[in-house]
């Protein structure tokens, strides 16, 4: 899941960073508003998280601006004041949510979970994904199967999850990089091979029914193994 962080206090910024990137999430990070609506002009994002006060464009600005293009990505709003009239006029605005500062890290990986869920419409009974006989669970990062289980890196866990909920689907090597390893990386393309090479080596110790599939100049896919 791919987020983009708006906030000018770069050591509080840098501390969110951590936090996410700990809980699997990809993240970017803007400093002040109009750097967020450059993001936002060239990226997709699951969830957005604008502090409202910042330099050359304030948070609430950026959300309006956000929402009169038609974007309807969730957005979770930081602030230092807690007063009624700000909580308002963020949310009027279109925020889905408010969050005072100073602000408990479960607090808000709990907030931005509620926030991506209620983006979907639906809520899940629980953490696991399941395809064949293998189950991805995004509360411990485990890999499991009737075999035994492999506790999954970052990495190795946020591109199996996009794989999983997207079944028989191709996905390219730049759709991994995007949504994985973020706008500003530097890591080369060939990185995604040496992951699907690292999760089909999982998937065959855990003697999975499930592949991971290229298709050439294409990209990757997920699907149940033929019965022999």
């Amino acid at each position: 899941m791919k987020l983009l962080l708006a906030e000018d206090e770069k050591s509080l910024s840098k501390a969110i960073v951590t936090i996410l990137k700990k809980n699997n999430y990809t993240v970017d990070a803007a400093y002040d508003g109009e750097e967020a609506l450059a993001y936002l002009d060239t990226n997709e994002y699951d969830g957005i998280i604008l502090d409202v006060m910042m330099p050359k464009l304030d948070g609430i600005s950026v959300l309006q601006k956000l929402r009169a293009r038609g974007n309807v990505t969730p957005v979770i709003m930081l602030t230092a004041k807690a007063e009624v009239e700000d909580k308002v006029l963020g949310l009027d605005s279109g925020a889905n949510d408010y969050l005072t500062k100073p602000f408990a890290a479960k607090e808000l990986l709990a907030r931005i979970r509620a926030m991506t869920r209620n983006m979907t419409g639906t809520v899940q009974a629980d953490s696991k994904i399941h395809l064949g006989n293998i189950t991805l669970d995004s509360a411990t990062f485990e890999l499991s199967s009737p075999v035994g289980s492999f506790t999954l890196a970052n990495k190795e866990f946020q591109m199996l999850e996009l794989l999983m909920r997207n079944p028989n689907q191709i996905i390219s090597a730049e759709h991994f990089m995007d949504k994985i390893w973020g706008f500003e990386t530097n890591a080369e393309s060939n990185v995604v091979w040496t992951y699907i090479s690292y999760l089909r080596k999982k998937l065959a110790a855990l003697k999975a029914d499930v592949e991971i599939k290229a298709r050439r100049n294409a990209g990757y896919y997920i699907e149940c193994k033929e019965e022999q």
